[in-house]
């Protein structure tokens, strides 16, 4: 696979209230940071698709003007706010991309994928 473009992000707080805003996706576990420290994670985690948004931009701007026609997506592990986080798109054989965000402190992924642009 040929890598199409790769960037650092440290994700915050600020980024997870404001995609809850716009997406409408209020759930506490991404916004309230009391509720938060009672789950599994201990702290707020991010939306799924705030991180896979990041990854679509970055595919913009490594090709203007493409248009999104599917996605497939999981996502193993948490993405904290102030935790750097490694996102990469890389080409695929059959011409897709194949996306993928890890923590940089542990290398767990955190978001793992495939998009298909035309």
């Amino acid at each position: 696979m040929n890598t199409l473009i790769r960037e650092e992000w440290v994700p915050s707080q600020d980024e997870f209230d404001a995609f809850a805003r716009v997406s409408g996706d209020d759930n506490p576990i991404h916004v309230d940071p009391e509720f938060s420290a009672r789950t599994r994670f201990g702290r707020t985690v991010s939306h799924g698709m705030l991180i896979y948004s990041k990854l679509w931009a970055m595919v913009n701007r490594a090709r203007p003007g493409q248009r999104h026609r599917f996605q497939s997506l999981m996502f193993p592990n948490p993405t904290y706010a102030g935790e750097p986080v490694l996102l990469e798109v890389k080409e695929t054989p059959d011409g897709h991309l194949a996306v993928l965000a890890t923590r940089k402190a542990d290398l767990m992924i955190v978001l793992q994928g495939q998009a298909e642009v035309v």
